[in-house]
């Protein structure tokens, strides 16, 4: 997500006023970690996508400004996070060697592929795009006719890929407030729309994956003005052509983290998953690139 003129306006309120959300507020079951990322590289924020490879160091992340960078996670013996070691932000491609501007350059959602490929789906010119490599060239992909349609900063905040290849997007905003979530699903060139998730209270979807388990995950995000953000983690089966069994994971109290937008759900050495999710500065001094940390029930 771009930011936003009353983001800044009430998040300086928010520093101005002393106020920080609710005082020490208790992390739900499975939090492991909060890291703040710190670096010297003026293009680091903004941080909309990341993905952790599966030897749980190894990572993308991606900010909202058509850029990326590649790093390695460094560990305590509790998996808990010390260090981060990364490259220095690299701007996206289009389809040619010409870089990403304008309503064209807002990334936002990041997913990885078994193939070791990345699909980035994007708000402004809202779209899909796939890189056989990062930094490389982009590969355009078929479009819905709703994707036209749908609102300028607040359209495909999601993607994720699925093992078999198909891939899923959905909407941070429908413009109806009692309609469910429509998710969008590529395969075999075409998309459609016969999934959804249902509705509940006012979080907004702002990320997806598919685990290693199969199962579909949603990130989404509360905004709370001067109380700050609230996240929640919800899981689905895939059934018969449709998303079953929805299970909340998680749910923070207002304030507990910052401007949670990238999740990536994966497995550690001892099998147990995790989830890694990354807060979005807004390029301003009073959020932070935040690395936040989960374990996640089977």
């Amino acid at each position: 997500m771009r930011s936003r003129a009353f983001f800044a306006v009430t998040a300086g309120l928010v520093v101005l006023a002393g106020l920080d959300g609710s005082a020490n507020p208790a992390a739900p079951p499975g939090f492991l970690d909060a890291y703040t990322w710190q670096t010297d590289d003026p293009l680091l924020g903004g941080l909309s996508g990341i993905e952790i490879f599966p030897n749980g160091q190894d990572f993308i992340a991606l900010s909202d400004r058509a850029a990326f960078t590649t790093g390695r996670i460094l560990r305590d013996a509790e998996g808990r996070i010390t260090a981060i070691e990364a490259q220095p932000m690299t701007p996206l491609k289009g389809k040619g060697d010409d870089l990403l501007t304008g309503l064209k350059a807002d990334s936002e959602g990041l997913a990885l592929a078994a193939d070791g490929s990345i699909y980035i789906s994007f708000e402004g010119a809202a779209r899909v795009l796939h890189y056989p490599q990062i930094g490389g060239s982009a590969e355009n992909l078929p479009s819905h006719p709703d994707f036209r349609l749908m609102q300028l900063n607040s359209s495909l905040e999601s993607v994720a890929i699925g093992p078999d290849g198909t891939v899923y997007t959905l909407p941070e905003r429908t413009g109806d407030a009692n309609a469910p979530y429509p998710v969008y699903r590529l395969r075999g060139g075409k998309w459609d729309k016969d999934l959804s998730i249902p509705r509940r209270n006012a979080f907004l979807p702002v990320e997806a994956d598919v685990g290693p388990d199969g199962r579909f995950y949603v990130l989404e995000r509360d905004f709370r003005g001067l109380a700050g953000f609230a996240s929640r983690l919800r899981r689905f089966d895939f059934g018969d052509n449709a998303l079953t069994n929805e299970v909340t994971l998680i749910e923070t109290p207002t304030g507990l983290h910052d401007n949670l937008e990238g999740l990536s759900v994966w497995r550690d050495a001892n099998g147990r998953l995790t989830a890694t999710m990354i807060a979005d500065n807004n390029f301003s001094f009073f959020l932070r690139n935040q690395i936040v940390e989960y374990r996640l029930p089977d």
